[in-house]
């Protein structure tokens, strides 16, 4: 199922052809074998060509494999199953009830918006894929179910950052990228393609279990997998499934070159994290120096004749059909993997630079906390009804119902009128209470030096890199806080806040020259991380300083004193925890610069030939450690 692109197309046009049929591929072969293969990382909005995909992929598998919708946010309960309150009540012993997952048994899981997804959800759904079945131990019973599941995630995310979480994209073989396809392309090529249909693909299952494959194709697809950077077992063992499952759907008995070279392009291509080195040039023989002449009166040593190899025509045949790892078939599924790689991801790494596969999802500030009585509703707990907290009522029946046979149920009193229910006696351990997460936000700190010697070491660009950081981070409301130190004291000129306006202004008014009170600098910084932690918020310290500290705390002048005191100052943020960034605008490498930053626990950052947009980089990636 290869696309060829009209000959009117341009080269684009063409390209997105390519990658819809590539999309419609995976959809055939994961129809196969859905539960081997695990599921499917669909990246692209939601739209017709979403829809497009999901008619092939229905088409595929045929009325016996149903597709199901899950919420990523579906909470623990529906997802597991537990007690059935109204049959526990009514038979006065533990019903169990099946949630959606052991309902799920042979069908297809549809996430929309699996960017959103919690990681408890996804670790439980990946949990489910590896064994083929669902442990449940909670509410008083346990229970061990077949649910034999394929995940197709749905990942609507704009930022490349934004991403399913990592442990259910580690188990989904296929990762489709088609938000560069264009509807007339899917079109075009859907014209030109022939797909299976169901037919073909029920005699696919059919004969998927007696398809045999070499050992050299699974040495080949390994060693794909180590050149490209990729240290996760699963993916091979993935892209292995995917060719078995390729070939069967060819009607052959032996997967071939052809199909290992598919698996390589559609599983192995798009987790690719390094270019494959290329093999050393063998080093040429040493020219060896002429042989001296015997002595007059000496004869030559007689070379002896090598001995005899030993005639033997089946160990010849043996070695000849021996596999080679290293030889062409290895080589066809590395240049399979490598071709399918986008220009830009090439050039990316070309240059050295890791692809980022998971991290915090773009939009989202802060870090989850738990908490009692504010945020998002994240589960239940047993406890105490104190201090406000509250209480989940039907999570306490379902705990108490299974034990009301042992305790003496009470039925309806001899004088109750007729229709009076039963009464359900709950005890003080029954007691199930709500639990909260709320996301907290991050404040960055920026400590801005703004001495004589910052001055001449371009202040103007520390500024600028503040404006561009507070741009973003009134888009994902962040705060952010300003201190500048010059001449003997520190001072706050922004409280935190997400007001961009009352920012530039404060910008705009920083003055440069005088002393240098590094340690004024870190004792007010100190104070407002303090003042932004009691408040239940991240801090994150930016200091931007080239560390030649000239001012001591008490504002007497004298450079040892007062680099004394600036490592004291910055031995008592980092006892505060706090994580902290040091960038150093000197010309040079600077010794006291270095030294700081050791004793705040700081990423030490020199850029002497930085502007405002590398330093705003370098402190969106610390914001990101954070988090």
């Amino acid at each position: 199922m290869n696309a060829v692109p009209p000959a009117d197309l341009t080269p684009g046009e063409g390209a997105g052809m390519a990658r819809w049929s590539d999309a419609v591929s995976a959809a055939a072969i994961f129809s196969v074998d859905p539960a081997g293969i695990g599921g499917v990382r669909l990246r692209t909005g939601a739209g017709a060509l979403r829809d497009s995909w999901f008619t092939h992929l229905r088409s595929f598998l045929g009325p016996d494999t149903p597709l199901r919708r899950v919420p990523g946010s579906v909470d623990d309960g529906r997802l597991l199953g537990g007690i059935d309150l109204a049959a526990t009540l009514r038979a006065g012993r533990p019903v169990a009830e099946k949630g959606l997952l052991a309902q799920s048994d042979g069908a297809v899981l549809v996430v929309p918006m699996a960017e959103r997804m919690r990681p408890v959800t996804a670790a439980l759904m990946s949990a489910v894929i590896d064994e083929g079945a669902l442990r449940i131990e909670r509410d008083g019973f346990s229970l061990i179910t077949p649910a034999r599941i394929a995940v197709i995630a749905c990942d609507e995310g704009i930022a490349s950052d934004e991403l399913p979480p990592p442990a259910l994209l580690d188990r989904l073989a296929f990762w489709i990228d088609i938000n560069d396809v264009h509807w007339r392309e899917a079109e075009l090529q859907d014209a030109v393609e022939e797909t299976p249909d169901a037919g073909q693909i029920a005699a696919a299952r059919a004969r998927l279990a007696s398809v045999a494959v070499p050992a050299d194709l699974c040495e080949s697809l390994c060693g794909a997998c180590v050149a490209l950077g990729i240290d996760s077992l699963r993916v091979p063992l993935m892209a292995l499934r995917v060719a078995r499952a390729a070939a069967a759907l060819d009607g052959a008995a032996l997967a071939t070159s052809g199909h290992a070279a598919l698996a390589a392009r559609l599983v192995i291509a798009p987790r690719a994290r390094q270019m494959p080195v290329a093999p050393e040039p063998e080093a040429a023989a040493e020219p060896q120096p002429p042989e001296e002449p015997p002595p007059e009166g000496e004869e030559p040593p007689s070379e002896e004749p090598p001995p005899p190899e030993p005639e033997n025509d089946a160990a010849d045949e043996d070695e000849a059909d021996a596999p080679n790892p290293e030889g062409p078939l290895a080589e066809v599924v590395l240049d399979a993997a490598k071709a399918a790689l986008p220009a830009d991801l090439l050039a990316e790494i070309s240059r050295g630079v890791a692809r980022r596969m998971a991290g915090t999802v773009a939009g989202r500030t802060g870090v989850q906390v738990r908490s009692r009585l504010r945020g998002r509703p994240v589960g239940v707990r047993r406890g105490e009804l104190r201090d406000g907290a509250r209480l989940h009522v039907l999570e306490t029946l379902r705990s108490a119902a299974p034990w009301q046979a042992l305790r003496g149920r009470v039925l309806q009193p001899r004088d109750a009128a007729p229709g009076t229910r039963q009464r359900i006696e709950v005890r003080k351990e029954d007691f199930r209470i709500v639990r909260f997460a709320q996301r907290t936000q991050t404040t960055v700190i920026f400590v801005v030096d703004a001495s004589g010697s910052a001055a001449m070491n371009r202040l103007a660009e520390a500024k600028g890199a503040v404006e561009l950081f507070l741009a973003d981070c009134y888009v994902r409301r962040d705060q952010v806080a300003l201190i500048a130190f010059r001449g003997r004291q520190a001072e706050t000129l922004l409280p935190p806040t997400r007001s961009l306006a009352r920012a530039r202004r404060c910008l705009a008014g920083v003055p440069g020259g005088g002393g240098t009170p590094v340690a004024a600098g870190l004792r007010m910084a100190a104070a407002v991380a303090d003042s932004v932690r009691r408040r239940g918020d991240v801090p994150l310290l930016v200091l931007l300083t080239d560390g030649k500290a000239n001012v001591a705390l008490d504002g007497t002048g004298g450079r040892e004193r007062a680099g004394q005191d600036a490592l004291a100052m910055a031995r008592l943020v980092r006892a505060m925890a706090v994580r902290a960034l040091l960038v150093d605008f000197s010309q040079r490498v600077q010794p006291e610069a270095q030294r700081l930053a050791q004793e705040l626990g700081a990423r030490y950052l020199p850029l002497p030939r930085a502007d405002a947009g590398m330093v705003d980089r370098a402190v969106r990636a610390a914001r990101l450690d954070v988090r």
